[in-house]
């Protein structure tokens, strides 16, 4: 099975709840939250994929999935065996999130409408596109310039 026939339709069955009219997947988030937690936890090496779930309070398997899908994104590296487990491929700070998000939601090349019409353009508006599209750029404007050390370095609660 081809490399592109796989990431197509496993990203597209872990992405079965994205909605058009939110701005990340929950898979999306996920991995996000994944990325930080080893930007700010994995500096001792490989982590391994149930330390990561229990950190995050995020089902195992689905995170497990997550990260395989990240690894071969070049994101994260995978290592086998009783030390291994998910480290950065890159230095959080060479790591935009876009590098991270790509791999389940198109935050590029999409600009979903926010009212959800599938056909949604200046020549052919709904009634929110003047107004979002600024917000859409704004948007893929913080995910093209932020890195994941700008988010590790941040003092948050928890989510």
């Amino acid at each position: 099975m081809s490399e592109s026939y796989w990431s197509y339709h496993h990203v597209n069955y872990i992405n079965a709840n994205y909605n058009p009219t939110m701005i990340l997947s929950q898979t999306s988030v996920y991995a996000l939250k994944a990325v930080i937690h080893l930007a700010t936890h994995g500096a001792g090496g490989p982590v391994r994929v149930d330390d990561i779930a229990v950190a995050l309070d995020v089902p195992r398997n689905y995170l497990s999935k997550i990260l395989h899908v990240l690894a071969r994104g070049g994101v994260l590296r995978s290592t086998r065996g009783p030390h291994g487990g998910f480290e950065l491929a890159l230095r959080p700070e060479d790591m935009l999130l876009t590098k991270v998000v790509e791999n389940f939601d198109d935050l590029v090349d999409a600009s979903p409408c926010l009212l959800g019409r599938s056909e949604c353009s200046d020549a052919d508006p709904c009634a929110a596109h003047t107004r979002w599209k600024s917000t859409s750029i704004a948007v893929r404007s913080f995910f093209n310039d932020t890195t994941v050390a700008d988010l590790s370095r941040t003092e948050v609660t928890p989510v």
